[in-house]
């Protein structure tokens, strides 16, 4: 079986942060697996400001973990 997250590391900063969107959109779906529940509920929070700044930290956080493993993009001497 071919895992959907065989790594954390990526070549660029930007792939990083594409990678750290993606670990917050599968937490989603598998906390509500339901896909007509969550297409439900996304004009619920699609307009609440205090929901949008939630989802930018759990992605920050996410970026913050793939940035580590990957060195923060340095080279190692």
């Amino acid at each position: 079986m071919t895992s959907w997250l065989p790594s954390l590391k990526t070549a660029t900063p930007e792939e990083g942060y594409d990678l750290a969107v993606k670990l917050a959109r599968v937490a989603v779906k598998l906390t509500q697996p339901d896909a007509a529940v969550r297409d439900r509920l996304r004009p619920d929070y699609a307009g609440d400001s205090d929901a949008l700044i939630a989802v930018s930290q759990v992605v920050a956080t996410h970026f913050a973990t793939v940035a580590a493993a990957n060195d923060y993009w340095r080279a190692r001497a």
